[in-house]
């Protein structure tokens, strides 16, 4: 399986922050979701994705290329949208392709036409005109019209209508379609992942949780509810983590153990079950 983006014991020291030895692979035409806390180092990764930070050690290779020695290369392939739009937001959508097109060999003046229209944005209205659902919808067409390989989001989805945030989720599996194109979606929002993500990376405070298949993923895990006379103390020590209430307790255990808590009502976990009870020490809710 070709890979679309490779890195491999990625570090960055900051003062306050050490990111330590990252390491994951995406493949050609599979979405991965990027998760954990905030301040886990999820940005510091993208943006040592797209070189705007010096790392300390490591490698990102993208399409088997160095993002550091092939530079110029790698960027021709990388699309980027952000939670906020980066375009000047007094320039009409028309002044787009003139202003931005010039930078990209693969630029195709059609499908950025056709991406418009598929989008319904209007070529007239300034970028502030447009809600942020049509911000990000203009960020995509920009993207897919010089054929970005590799699409690289940052919270897209934050702060969308249920309506758009579903459109935009088709938008990225439509896009991985041919399987020459790939997706690296950082987000707090896991249902978005539940629904499209292939793999997952979850970081905690700087180190590597997991990465791999999402179904592995969640599948390492089980959530167990019952009252709080039936976990006996052999039973808590197996225990990830717990949520106690006073009509009982809910908490995360690793599936290896699922016979030992048979006699309690036991679901699958959710990618944020998995998250929110492995990145605290619990709550007490009474």
């Amino acid at each position: 399986m070709e890979n679309c983006l490779e890195v491999k014991n990625l570090s960055k020291s900051f003062k306050n922050f050490q990111l330590n030895d990252i390491t994951f692979t995406l493949p050609k035409g599979y979405i991965m979701g990027l998760i954990g806390p905030n301040g886990s180092g999820k940005t510091t990764i993208i943006k040592l994705i797209l070189n705007m930070l010096k790392r300390s050690d490591g490698e990102v290779k993208i399409l088997g290329l160095d993002n550091i020695k092939n530079e110029k290369e790698t960027k021709m392939n990388l699309g980027v949208v952000c939670d906020s739009n980066y375009f000047s937001d007094e320039w009409k959508v028309s002044q787009i392709e003139k202003s931005v097109s010039l930078f990209y060999k693969n630029w195709d003046t059609q499908k950025f036409s056709n991406m418009l229209k598929k989008f319904n944005i209007i070529t007239s209205k300034k970028i502030k005109e447009l809600s942020k659902g049509m911000q990000m919808k203009l960020m995509l067409a920009y993207a897919f019209s010089y054929n970005a390989k590799l699409l690289i989001l940052d919270e897209p989805t934050s702060g969308l209508d249920p309506v758009s945030r579903d459109e935009l989720l088709d938008i990225l599996l439509e896009y991985i379609e041919d399987g020459e194109h790939s997706v690296l979606f950082s987000t707090h929002i896991t249902e978005d992942l539940e629904r499209i993500a292939d793999y997952i990376t979850y970081i905690k405070h700087g180190e590597l949780f997991f990465s791999g298949g999402k179904n592995e993923f969640v599948d390492m895990f089980r959530v167990v509810k019952g009252g709080n006379e039936e976990l006996s103390m052999n039973l808590k020590r197996k225990i990830v983590n717990i949520r106690n209430f006073s009509t009982g307790f809910e908490a995360l255990i690793k599936t290896e153990n699922l016979k030992d808590f048979e006699h309690l009502n036991i679901e699958k976990a959710t990618i944020y079950d998995i998250v929110v009870f492995t990145s605290n020490r619990g709550e007490h809710h009474e």
